[in-house]
């Protein structure tokens, strides 16, 4: 608007040369210079090394008192502790906007829609708005603990970190937030096919006076923030001396957040799992007993094994299927290779994993070779399980291993999948194998449903957030790379299974 204001884009990277104005930096961009506003930019969360060598340098500059300091730096180059007050500030306003949003959702969309009984069931206000308004209630609580840490005179002085380990098992709550999320979007996007919920939900946003942003781009709200988080803190962190009272408390408070983000994507990762198994078992024929989804929803591993059990002591070629707390196993059709019939279940919390050496087994009075024992404590169940080599039998360890592990770490993070998921996963597996149809035809699994639904939150817009580079990083750390998952990797070698 003016000739002295910079002119920039969302994604341009800005030098700033002068910053002691709060509102207004003076920056450059290539070859132009000018002011702009400071609220309307971000601080890059990775600098690269001339910006940490300046930083070093302003250090040595103001221990030495050196009167060479304002043409070394230049008129008002942020300090570091500058950068602290500038990231400490962002947090704070980023929170109190966050509050905002969330006080509108509820007031202005969750209150109006229970008004309207003939429009929405308990159910579906339940899918669309999951549990926001819990998160509503604690993020109002974590706010009045950072505003109690938050030193307004010198920002850069604030001690906030033990807020975020005061508080970073309640930061879980948002696990069942993202995890119901892509359902919200699809009950969402099948109500505004009806014009009288699109304007219902435009009256409701006008009443509110809320900015002109969809619903559906204020429920991913939520998702965004609790993925910034880790971002927020790391950029606080490279701000902080080692020497700060606040220091080791954003460092572990960092980590913390870390492992919350971490948490909720293995959740997810978990729930989207229990449709894939609930179709695996639905292939199975002759199934007998309770669903595997019953008491399990992982597969640890999955492979051949020649099983020999008491009192007959039978040789038998078995397919072995590990999951969290019980092994299925089942046999081979003669004819036809490629459909399993359902042969047993074992009960791994009951069961100890034996390693045996080359040679006889006593139990048994037999010579084995790359055999493993399961016994149950009792005593009264005992199997044998031989691989064809060695490599195989040490796999087989390392996942009996993986699955106590597995089950120890849901024990101490209160994992569980809710009795209406699982029925809603069998539900689905029924429908995709309709009466008359062999089971043992192949199974197509895709990502078609969990795709589309990152695409979406790609397309949306945030009202904190620019919505170019700031955004990418993110999602980014939304769906971060993880180790694969051996699931594709052990059903892929049946031939029903096709990824």
């Amino acid at each position: 608007m003016d000739d002295q204001e910079l002119g920039f884009k969302a994604g341009d990277v800005i030098e700033v040369v002068d910053a002691t104005n709060k509102e207004w930096w003076w920056g450059r961009i290539l070859d132009s210079e000018g002011w702009f506003p400071a609220s309307f930019v971000r601080l890059r969360v990775n600098q690269d090394e001339p910006m940490e060598e300046y930083l070093a340098q302003l250090e040595e500059a103001r221990e030495e008192d050196s009167p060479g300091v304002g043409l070394l730096l230049g008129p008002g180059l942020p300090c570091k502790e500058q950068m602290r007050t500038n990231v400490i500030n962002e947090i704070m306003s980023t929170e109190r906007d966050y509050i905002k949003h969330l006080k509108d959702i509820c007031e202005g969309y969750i209150k109006q829609c229970r008004k309207r009984t003939d429009m929405f069931t308990e159910e579906q206000l339940r899918t669309i708005f999951g549990n926001i308004e819990e998160i509503y209630r604690f993020q109002r609580k974590f706010l009045k603990g950072l505003e109690k840490k938050f030193n307004k005179d010198e920002p850069h002085l604030s001690e906030i970190g033990s807020c975020f380990l005061e508080h970073q098992t309640d930061f879980q709550i948002y696990s069942e937030y993202c995890n119901n999320h892509p359902n919200a979007c699809l009950q969402l996007s099948r109500l505004m096919k009806v014009n009288k919920y699109v304007f219902f939900f435009e009256a409701c946003r006008l009443l509110q006076k809320m900015i002109d942003i969809s619903l559906d781009g204020f429920l991913l709200t939520p998702v965004q923030k609790i993925c910034k988080y880790p971002l927020q803190l790391a950029e606080l962190l490279k701000y902080t001396n080692p020497q700060h009272r606040d220091y080791k408390d954003v460092e572990a408070a960092l980590n913390a957040m870390k492992n919350v983000a971490r948490l909720i994507n293995e959740r997810k990762r978990r729930l989207e799992n229990i449709d894939k198994i609930a179709q695996w078992q639905s292939s199975i024929e002759d199934w007998e007993g309770e669903d595997v989804l019953s008491r399990s929803s992982d597969l640890i591993f999955s492979g051949e094994l020649t099983k020999i059990s008491q009192p007959q002591a039978k040789s038998q070629q078995r397919m072995f299927f590990l999951f969290d707390h019980q092994m299925v196993y089942c046999k081979k059709d003669l004819l036809r290779r490629d459909m399993l019939y359902y042969k047993g279940r074992m009960d791994m919390d009951q069961m100890e994993v034996i390693d045996l050496e080359d040679g006889k087994d006593k139990d048994f009075n037999m010579n084995v070779k790359n055999a493993l024992k399961l016994r149950s404590l009792n005593g009264e169940e005992i199997h044998l399980l031989c691989a064809k080599k060695p490599e195989q039998k040490q796999r087989w360890l390392r996942a009996f291993a993986d699955e106590r592990g597995q089950v120890q770490h849901d024990r101490e993070t209160g994992f569980s999948i809710t009795e209406v998921q699982k029925k809603q996963a069998m539900l689905n597996a029924c429908k995709s194998h309709p009466a008359g149809k062999p089971k043992g035809t192949s199974i197509l699994f895709s990502s078609a449903v969990t795709r589309p639904y990152y695409d979406f939150l790609l397309r949306q817009k945030h009202p904190t957030l620019p919505t170019n580079l700031p955004q990418q990083q993110v999602f980014m750390l939304a769906e971060p790379k993880r180790k694969s998952s051996n699931f594709w990797h052990n059903i892929g070698r049946l031939t029903p299974f096709k990824k």
